[in-house]
């Protein structure tokens, strides 16, 4: 924090899993001071226990925005709240920052990111796996293999007790292949820096615990202008599987780069949020052959020695904000990629209710 500068108050909105991590970022960053958390239920008092006591607590969002007055907001309630409540902060002068999605809908993102432009404030949406070292790592050896690229990736998770309620509730506003999927769409559109042209989905409702008009399970599938594909899988519930629940793998024509995640990707880890951000290595394979159709490199293992857990991720994200408030960053692009992922998520619901292949103007 630059000499003199008093710390920015921050009311932290949404208490449960990310919201509890943003909010000790905050507790223990010089750069902000918590001055208040909100919550519906009874997470924020079990926060704030946790934080060693003394925050001011409410029930109501605008209540709390009106009492603390706040300089930055922090929003890690359900996706359906999302615009709402990122408009108010706006309107009030706040700062935002916003978990993934930006919205429920597009043109829900776009109107903030409109407010964010009339109210020339900074909004940072939670993209976690753009501050991950190893991922930048993968994103950048991806542009390594040549075009086109084949992308594989997939979350699944066998969700279950407190999972299995934050994901019923999550669907009762959006499918897994949207609020998941916007993160490895995201990583797809670095890969390729290519446009995509066209989508196609499928999706089941494997249970009738959740919303008649959602389903638990999907698989998208993503063509871009450069020829390159990419496929990316997301179920949640207590039926998934843990077979081949997390895979992350990208080919090209010179050979192909795969998270390994050993300790991740092992059995009773697909519902652990702290288990999703880990890559423990990348493997690197090299498709050169010789005449004989032997390869003429061994396989590069690649470990690096920053490995953030899933608190630092967060704390990197809200120094990632601090400095973007302080020093004025510009957000544009950030706020583009954010509204771009999101609009290719939709069209691939879109695609699941339709049974329709999408094109993408």
């Amino acid at each position: 924090m630059p000499h003199g500068t008093a710390p920015l108050r921050i009311l932290v909105v949404g208490c449960g899993n990310m919201g509890a991590s943003h909010a000790l970022a905050y507790h223990t960053m010089d750069g902000f001071e918590i001055c208040g958390l909100v919550s519906t239920g009874a997470s924020k008092e079990v926060l704030n226990e946790q934080l060693g006591g003394g925050y001011p607590l409410f029930s109501n969002y605008e209540e709390a925005l009106r009492e603390t007055r706040p300089d930055a907001v922090c929003i890690s309630t359900y996706p359906d709240t999302h615009e709402a409540y990122a408009i108010k902060a706006l309107e009030q002068g706040c700062h935002v920052f916003v978990e993934k999605p930006l919205a429920d809908t597009v043109a829900g993102a776009e109107r903030v990111v409109e407010a964010a432009r009339r109210a020339a404030k900074k909004v940072v949406v939670g993209y976690i796996l753009r501050h991950h070292p190893s991922w930048e790592r993968f994103i950048s050896l991806s542009q390594e293999l040549g075009k086109p690229l084949v992308m594989r990736m997939n979350l699944n998770q066998q969700s279950h007790g407190r999972m299995w309620d934050v994901h019923r509730n999550l669907m009762k506003s959006l499918s897994p292949i949207v609020d998941c999927g916007v993160h490895y769409i995201d990583v797809m559109c670095q890969m390729t820096r290519s446009k995509p042209v066209q989508v196609s989905a499928i999706g089941a409702r494997l249970t009738d615990d959740i919303p008649e008009d959602n389903y638990n399970y999907g698989q998208l599938q993503i063509r871009f202008e450069d020829g390159s594909v990419g496929w990316y899988e997301a179920g949640w519930g207590p039926m998934m599987s843990e077979t081949a629940f997390f895979i992350k793998d990208v080919i090209g024509p010179k050979g192909c780069v795969s998270i390994v995640a050993r300790d991740a990707g092992g059995a009773g880890k697909s519902d652990s949020v702290a288990a999703h951000t880990q890559t423990e290595a990348l493997r690197f394979h090299h498709a050169d052959v010789d005449k004989n159709n032997q390869f003429l490199k061994e396989d590069t293992w690649i470990n690096l020695e920053d490995e953030p857990d899933h608190q630092e991720l967060c704390n990197r994200e809200q120094r990632f904000f601090l400095k973007a408030i302080q020093e004025g960053l510009d957000l544009t692009e950030h706020l583009e990629d954010a509204v771009n992922s999101l609009r290719i998520a939709f069209a691939c619901d879109e695609s699941v209710r339709t049974g329709q292949v999408v094109r993408l103007a």
